[in-house]
């Protein structure tokens, strides 16, 4: 105060000027004060003004340029993009100990614009606090009691890998996009759950709902699309964005047709599924005079969206992975066949199975591993201030667990870069689980359709490799079958053909 009763006298000083100097050094004190004694910051590289450290990163494959940052910077770093701060997790050992034995201070989700825009704050992926709390428990609570994990969608599993393998073999070993007729099957295990009835392979609404939430999942991924999330201010010259929002209106309002064909036909005696539990849940509230605020239309319709586009894209994408890699190496193809028809026969693979499967189960596995679908996780947020691994990182904060470099950790893993089966074989050829192994994340955020997705990927790959022996399109040999991947939310392979040839 000293200081400023000297500025004032000072003659020709202004009010402002002094008020200016006041704030300046409030700021000064405050920032410079704020982590004393709590930790330091983790290090990283020096950011350039408005851009950050986007310079650094390649758009293409942002996620190599932070493994190879994580090995200048540690395995806890800072990165800034754009403006905007983030804390990247490398690493099995950090990335375990911040989702498991963290889980409640790595735990929120960050919300980027894109994603309160087409979430507005609801359903289960994009939410956090209450809602988030109450969307999840009540949707893995659905999700258990429609068969998730057990006998009754082991069933449907089955039923729909038979509806796949006769669009297969109407096909008579032609070269095919394997892109739409496997994300129409996995689409309608979730629809499944969610609608209480499938989906013919040929409505026109149920393929263009498909179409269109995956071409999101590729939109939503793309640098322009990220650019926006860091420069909101963006909008209106960047396509993308606008195409983006358009696909959501889109489904939304054909899946508002959905659910209102469910109302009018509900009984509360017989739940077909999601949404039949929902409107029930609404209607009990109503009639008790509870005040269930969650349980709006608002919150219904994301859900089940984030249930439909979840549920489609990742199980999905990893398929078509392990369909291209077995025509990729069809050394693995025909070894695996050798085990399904030895031990099984011509009758259809049950989840029983699995554990007289020991090599399948391990290419399955190193398929998950190997595709690597979702590099960058989904982006968290810290919950409270937190000291971790000898650093401050502040409430929040964005927090990136590198999935990647769990899944690639070069402590983890014999040959992480190679498609490598061996990985989960041990040296009898017994199957072997791998702590690393973490496709679905860990914590409080990982996937929460993670034991229906293992069963779809079991039952949908055992059954195709049973019936299908898979090849490069004609011309074309393994060697230049292209494992690239194209970005998005999460790594599509890049466009490419197939033939399924028949072998039963």
């Amino acid at each position: 105060m000293d200081i400023l009763e000297g500025l004032l006298q000072i003659p020709g000083t202004s009010s402002a000027l002094v008020a200016v100097f006041l704030l300046l050094f409030v700021y000064l004190h405050f920032s410079s004060g704020s982590n004393a004694g709590k930790g330091e910051k983790p290090p990283g590289p020096k950011p350039l003004p408005i851009f950050g450290n986007l310079l650094l990163l390649n758009p293409k494959k942002p996620y190599e340029s932070l493994c190879e940052l994580s090995k200048k910077y540690g395995s806890v770093f800072t990165i800034h993009l754009g403006p905007k701060k983030v804390i990247v997790l490398a690493g099995y050992k950090t990335v375990k100990q911040a989702l498991v034995n963290h889980a409640e201070e790595f735990g929120d989700r960050d919300i980027t614009p894109i994603f309160y825009d087409l979430n507005r704050g609801h359903g289960i992926l994009f939410s956090n606090g209450e809602n988030w709390k109450e969307m999840r428990r009540f949707a893995l609570s659905n999700l258990r009691d429609f068969g998730m994990g057990k006998r009754r969608s082991e069933e449907k599993i089955k039923e729909e890998a038979r509806h796949l393998i006769e669009v297969f073999e109407k096909l008579q070993g032609a070269a095919f996009d394997t892109a739409q007729p496997v994300n129409y099957a996995v689409s309608n295990i979730i629809s499944g759950i969610v609608y209480g009835s499938r989906f013919e392979y040929d409505d026109p609404k149920f393929k263009a709902m498909v179409d269109r939430a995956n071409e999101n999942v590729r939109l939503v991924g793309s640098p322009s699309v990220q650019l926006y999330n860091l420069f909101p201010w963006l909008k209106p010259w960047l396509k993308d964005v606008v195409h983006v929002m358009k696909n959501v209106g889109e489904n939304i309002k054909e899946m508002q047709g959905y659910i209102r064909n469910l109302q009018d036909t509900l009984n509360p005696q017989d739940s077909r599924g999601f949404v039949d539990s929902f409107l029930i849940r609404q209607q009990n509230t109503e009639k008790s005079g509870q005040n269930d605020y969650l349980f709006h239309d608002e919150n219904l319709v994301i859900c089940s969206a984030n249930l439909f586009g979840a549920g489609t894209d990742t199980t999905g994408t990893t398929l078509r992975w392990g369909l291209l890699l077995m025509a990729k190496y069809p050394h693995i193809q025909a070894r695996v066949q050798e085990e399904l028809d030895r031990v099984i026969g011509g009758r259809q693979p049950m989840v029983e199975d699995r554990k007289s499967l020991p090599y399948t189960d391990a290419v399955n596995h190193e398929i998950q591993r190997y595709a690597n679908i979702v590099p960058l996780s989904l982006p968290h947020t810290t919950s409270c201030d937190v000291h971790f691994q000898g650093f401050f990182i502040k409430k929040g904060t964005t927090v990136i667990p590198l999935l990647t470099s769990v899944l690639r950790d070069e402590s983890e893993w014999e040959k992480p870069d190679t498609f490598h089966p061996e990985h989960f074989l041990d040296d009898q050829g017994q199957f072997v689980r791998r702590d690393a192994f973490l496709p679905f994340s860990a914590g409080r955020r990982a996937c929460l359709g993670e034991s229906l997705a293992r069963m779809e990927l079991f039952l949908f790959f055992t059954s195709l490799l049973q019936c299908f022996r898979f090849t490069p399109p004609p011309g074309v040999s393994e060697d230049e079958l292209a494992l690239t991947a194209v970005l998005g939310i999460t790594l599509n392979p890049s466009p490419h053909k197939l033939c399924a040839v028949t072998r039963c």
